[in-house]
């Protein structure tokens, strides 16, 4: 890797995850201001036209401007593909891989929802492909910058993969709940035809369970020593707070748009933050630059 490449590979694998988050954000947006079928028709917008006409109004706008979003995020990740593969690190150059062919993909299953009239369940499924992508940055920022991880314990590493399995069912449960309430992208689009108010409390059990996790997790890092595990578990169980505050607010408010749009961040960081923590939990090694367990586990006698 020469001098210049690692600088760089490292802030292009940052804005991959920066980007992906983003675009989580603007599709949200595209929902709240119902501009979901803006443009009825995919790849292009309109039968006759790629681009928005003036009938289609400021839904149109927005919702092609989201398309076009597509285009920076394949930008970004075509350059941090190039620089991994130069410079050598297999893992990186395979996760860096990875995002790139998820961002087609992803328009692919955009462009399915749009065929589908924004069917809700094809929506959550958009949607929690784009929290596995932030997931899949997060792992690229970590190998890029080559963090070593602290050996843990066998219960450590159960309890991290227990918090990040009860986690996705959070997620999950988070994209039923909003296929099932008001805000659906379009007027005409149908809901998942369940009772909204019963989703949140399942989805809040699960919070509750993944909040109950994440102390235990958070108390076994401490005992333990872990010190990289403490700080990933600190850092979701921070997110996790403000989520249930935040999703609390929208319960009693009525779910407005603003707040719904703070949650989807909230989300997205959640996902990240799960991600963090299975990583920190790893066996002890140097996650990227070829170093040995062996030599890690050394260094800490």
């Amino acid at each position: 890797m020469t001098a210049t490449t690692g600088p760089w590979l490292s802030r292009l694998a940052l804005a991959n995850l920066v980007a992906n988050i983003g675009i989580v954000l603007t599709g949200g947006a595209v929902r709240l201001t119902g501009s979901g079928l803006g443009c009825p028709t995919w790849p292009n917008c309109t039968e006759e036209s790629l681009v928005p006409h003036q009938a289609l109004g400021v839904n149109g706008a927005i919702e092609f401007g989201n398309r076009m979003l597509t285009f920076v995020l394949t930008a970004i990740a075509i350059a941090c593909f190039v620089l991994a593969v130069r410079s050598g690190r297999r893992r990186v150059t395979r996760l860096s891989f990875a995002v790139m062919l998820g961002i087609p993909a992803q328009a692919i299953i955009g462009g399915i929802t749009v065929l589908t009239d924004l069917n809700p369940w094809i929506v959550a499924f958009h949607l929690l492909v784009s929290m596995a992508m932030i997931g899949l940055c997060v792992w690229l920022v970590q190998e890029v910058r080559g963090a070593e991880v602290d050996p843990v314990t066998p219960l450590a590493r159960r309890l991290s993969w227990l918090v990040f399995a009860s986690g996705w069912l959070v997620l999950y449960l988070g994209t039923v709940v909003t296929g099932s309430g008001p805000h659906s992208g379009d007027q005409e689009s149908r809901r998942t035809g369940l009772d909204a108010q019963v989703m949140s409390h399942v989805h809040a059990s699960a919070v509750y369970l993944l909040l109950a996790l994440t102390v235990g997790l958070l108390a076994v890092a401490v005992r333990s020593g872990h010190r990289g595990l403490q700080q990933a578990t600190a850092a979701l169980l921070l997110v996790e707070v403000a989520q249930g505050f935040v999703g609390f607010l929208q319960y009693f408010l009525g779910v407005p748009g603003g707040l719904v749009e703070v949650h989807l961040l909230g989300a997205a960081l959640t996902s990240a933050a799960l991600t963090l923590v299975v990583l920190r939990s790893a066996p002890a090694q140097r996650v990227s630059n070829g170093s040995s367990a062996t030599a890690t586990k050394s260094r800490l006698r």
